[in-house]
Parts: C-alpha cells; sequence; structure tokens
C-alpha cells in the first residue's frame, strides 16, 4: 500500500514539474493554443511508445509472434495499436528536436500517421511550424516529453502518458479560465458523476463529451472495482471540433475506442449522432442555461415527451434529450445550474411537474460555488433512473454547499472525503439493506408529496434544513478567539502602515 502510494505521488511530483517547465516554454503563446502543442506531442509519444513496444516484439518473432513481419501494418491493427511511419516515430523526432525546421518535421509526422490510422484523420493538430512558436523551444518541449515514461516499462508509460494528459488538460482548462471551461469538466465533479452511478457494464453516452473526461473516469472506475473495461461501450457527440479533436486523443491515449464518438457542428439537438441509441448509463455536463440551441426549428420534435422546452434555455431540452436516450432501467446523472431546480418559466415548471410525477428523478445534489471554471452561476446534479425499484415515491435531496476546499481563489474541488460521503450516503438511501438515515443541514429523503406541496422546487436546502448548532458550543470562547484574531490583524496594519512611512521618509531624505 505505501509503495503504491509513493507511486502515486512520485508522478504527482512529474505532473506538476513538467507543467511548470512546458509552461515556461510557453512564452507569448496564449494557452489556449499551446495547449495543442503540448497535448499533440504527448500524443505522439505516446502512440510510439506503443508502437515500438509492439515492433520489438514482433521483430524478435518468439511464441505468437513467430514468423511476424514488424512493418506489416495489420499486425499492429490485430493488437489495436496506431501504426507510426519511421519518419514519426519518436526516436527520429527526438534526434531532430535541435533542428531550426523541428516544427515542420513534427507537422509533417501528424500527416504521415493520419494517412496511416484512419481513425485519427482530421484529429492530430499540425500548429508546429507556426511562426510565433519559437522552434529552439519547440526542440526543449520534445526533450520534456521524452522523459515522461521515468524509465518505466513501456507497458506502464501509456499508463503514466495518460495522466500526464489528464493533468495538462486540468491546468490549460485553469489557465484559460472560462474558454477552458467549455471543455474540460473539473475532475472531482467527474468522480462524483461516476461513482454515484457506477457504470460496470453496458452502453455510456455523452452527447456533449467535451474533452472526454467523464469516459476516462468510467473506463477508471471498472478497472478501480476489477471489471472488465471490454464490458463498457461509449457513444459520444461534440460540436465543437477542436474539442472533439481533444477527446478523441484523450481516448486513444487509454486505449478506448473512439469510433463512436461523433462530431458536427450543428450539435446533439438539430444533428442526433446517436438517435436510436438507448444507453444504460448517461453522464454529462451540458452549457448551462444554453439559449442558442436552436429551439424554435424543433417545437414539435419527439423528445419532448414531457413538454416542449422554452427557447430560449436548452436546460429542459437537455433534461428529455438524456431520459430519451436511456434505455429501460438504465440511469442518467448530469451537471445543470441550480435555477433549474426552481424555475417556473415558459412551461418548464410544468415539465418539471411531469418528471418528478413520474417518478424519474432519483437524487439532486446542491454544489459549492467555485467548482466550475467557466462560470460563476450555481449549479446542481441531478441523477434520474428509468423505473425505480427502490423509494418509488422518493427522492434523494444532498447539499454539499459546505463541502469542499479552495486550491486557489477562484476553483474549489472536492476532497476524496467529499466525494466518498457524499456517494456513500446515495448508495445507502438505494439499497433497502443499506443504513441510510437523514442528516440535517445535509440529506434529506423527501416523498413525492412533500415535494408537491413545495410546488415541486428540487433546491435541496427547503428539505435537509439546517445543521444542528453543536450544544457545547461556547460563544464566549468564541468571540474571545474572534477580538484576539482582529487584534492580531489591526497589529499586523499599524506595522505595515509603520514600514510604508519609514520608507517614504527614506525616499525623502534621498
Amino acid at each position: 500500500m505505501a509503495k503504491a502510494a509513493s507511486t502515486k505521488d512520485d508522478l504527482k511530483t512529474i505532473e506538476t514539474q513538467m507543467w511548470k517547465a512546458a509552461d515556461k516554454l510557453r512564452k507569448n503563446i496564449d494557452a489556449a493554443e499551446y495547449k495543442h502543442v503540448v497535448l499533440g506531442l504527448i500524443f505522439l509519444k505516446y502512440i510510439s511508445d506503443a508502437f515500438e513496444d509492439l515492433y520489438e516484439k514482433l521483430s524478435a518473432g518468439e511464441g505468437e509472434y513467430d514468423g511476424a513481419d514488424p512493418e506489416d501494418k495489420d499486425e499492429y491493427k490485430a493488437e489495436n495499436v496506431f501504426f507510426v511511419p519511421p519518419s514519426a516515430r519518436w526516436s527520429f523526432l527526438q534526434s531532430h528536436a535541435k533542428q531550426t525546421t523541428i516544427g515542420k518535421t513534427v507537422d509533417e509526422a501528424m500527416d504521415a500517421i493520419e494517412r496511416e490510422n484512419p481513425s485519427l484523420r482530421g484529429v492530430l493538430p499540425k500548429v508546429f511550424a507556426r511562426g510565433n512558436l519559437d522552434q529552439t523551444n519547440l526542440g526543449g518541449l520534445i526533450d520534456l516529453v521524452s522523459n515522461i515514461a521515468m524509465g518505466d516499462a513501456k507497458a506502464k508509460s501509456a499508463d503514466v502518458l495518460g495522466r500526464v494528459f489528464e493533468y495538462f488538460l486540468g491546468e490549460f482548462a485553469l489557465a484559460e479560465g472560462k474558454k477552458g471551461g467549455q471543455f474540460y469538466t473539473p475532475e472531482s465533479v467527474v468522480k462524483v458523476l461516476v461513482d454515484m452511478l457506477r457504470p460496470y457494464k453496458g452502453r455510456v453516452f455523452d452527447p456533449c463529451c467535451g474533452s472526454g473526461g467523464l469516459f476516462v473516469q468510467s473506463e477508471k472506475f471498472v478497472e478501480a472495482h476489477q471489471g472488465k473495461i471490454n464490458d463498457i461501450s461509449i457513444y459520444g457527440q461534440e460540436s465543437n471540433q477542436t474539442t472533439w479533436r481533444l477527446a478523441k486523443m484523450n481516448l486513444a491515449i487509454r486505449g478506448i475506442d473512439s469510433s463512436q464518438v461523433k462530431w458536427n457542428n450543428e450539435g446533439s439537438f438539430l444533428n442526433n449522432a446517436h438517435k436510436d441509441l438507448k444507453a444504460d448509463y448517461v453522464i454529462a455536463n451540458p452549457p448551462f442555461n444554453d439559449s442558442d440551441w436552436s429551439g424554435e426549428l424543433l417545437r414539435n420534435d419527439g423528445r419532448w415527451k414531457f413538454g416542449t422546452p422554452p427557447t430560449g434555455n436548452a436546460n429542459y431540452a437537455w433534461i428529455q434529450h438524456f431520459l430519451y436516450h436511456l434505455a429501460p432501467g438504465g440511469k442518467a446523472g448530469f451537471v445543470l445550474s441550480k435555477g433549474a431546480l426552481t424555475t417556473k418559466s415558459s412551461g418548464e415548471w410544468d415539465i418539471r411537474k411531469a418528471i418528478i410525477e413520474a417518478g424519474l428523478v432519483d437524487c439532486i445534489v446542491n454544489l459549492p460555488a467555485k467548482l466550475f471554471l467557466n462560470t460563476q452561476i450555481p449549479a446542481s446534479l441531478w441523477f434520474l433512473t428509468r423505473e425505480k425499484t427502490y423509494r418509488r415515491k422518493e427522492i434523494l435531496f444532498i447539499d454539499a454547499r459546505e463541502h469542499g476546499h479552495l486550491i486557489n481563489r477562484r476553483t474549489r474541488v472536492f476532497s476524496a472525503e467529499d466525494i466518498e460521503e457524499i456517494t456513500r450516503t446515495y448508495h445507502n438511501w438505494c439499497d433497502p439493506k443499506g443504513d441510510y438515515e437523514d442528516v440535517k443541514g445535509f440529506c434529506k429523503s423527501a416523498s413525492v408529496e412533500e415535494v408537491a406541496a413545495l410546488d415541486y422546487v428540487l433546491t435541496p436546502g427547503r428539505y435537509v434544513g439546517l445543521a444542528d448548532v453543536e450544544d457545547d458550543f461556547d460563544f464566549g470562547e468564541r468571540f474571545a478567539s474572534l477580538k484576539a484574531e482582529f487584534a492580531g490583524q489591526l497589529e499586523e496594519e499599524a506595522k505595515l502602515n509603520e514600514l510604508i512611512a519609514d520608507n517614504l521618509a527614506k525616499v525623502e531624505s534621498s
């Protein structure tokens, strides 16, 4: 156990050091543009490592590889490994890293890989020869990425590269701020969604999949619980082509089949790429309060089983889109703005009422502020279940607004303990033999009748109430503590003013 923890810590250190080094090489390039350079190189290193590993086995010709031809593309296809031509192999690029034409060499390598691997056509970035990217810095990046495998066995390098890729996605999202949030769902939110749904087996669907983080976490969940990754098949759609490319690379670096992750610029409402799909799990983080969803063109769409959503807000269109794609017994978990819990605008109250009365709402989780990079709009998690077998006329409300901790002034994350508490509460509630009980200020199992009495409002705070104040709370002690804290701040302020005055006097005297 200690060894595993140490390895994880070592990897975290490497991720952090690599990010600092890569960011230093960025110079004046925007993070939004630079991410394609760095992530493209990490991806290239991954597929080259995987290719070289199999190439060595085929060349040795031992056991099942007896008589194999290491230059036969079909040998790699059979092992689900991308074929990398000689001019695109990492060793070739590294040997040319110090040349002033290295950018052109990398772009040509990307083109060569796409020609040899149809599933990657139109996916890989060709941005390395641009004038704003210093070629010396690019050579430094190649040297940096060359060290990612840390001397591990090549079989482990894909996992290391995958972790670094995900880490860099998150760091670039932080660096980009609002724009970054459009392609990245914070890891701790993803973990809550996946741990609540527990997608061990079946079809997993995300119709607004961003960079594919929800799919990656689903695969991780199955691995962590000793399931079979091949028992999961993923389906996705993304309307932003640049983000779709990131998703394809993110999934490929994990060895996840992304053939059913589709792109079209019309989006899931106007051009539903999986219109016949009935998924066992829907996991999604759709755009909040999207007013530009072409709702006026879809007034009579067959997906609106519970009412026609307003043209000015896509929230209830997304909810019904998710329900439309759920198989019998399927579950959905997704993020929505908190306003969707209470809205009465343009028929949304009627849709919410119909969904509640149909017994489809399983659980609502109120989230704390500052979890998302692209918005300060308060958010919530919804969990819907078709054909509930237990607590059919109840809804679990969890208020997690006091959970999480700040990692910087504007970003909050859930800790592992936070995630475990939220998900354990839900699964105990779902389990007829579970030891669930209401906790004031945190969770409450409310009947549909109670929800109806509150006009079908789904805000957890309306149900869980306020946490009990500890009986032994000492107001006098707390007041004394605050008074001392305030006095200390005044003292620090006085020292600062004195220092400023001294410095001003020195300047005037000189």
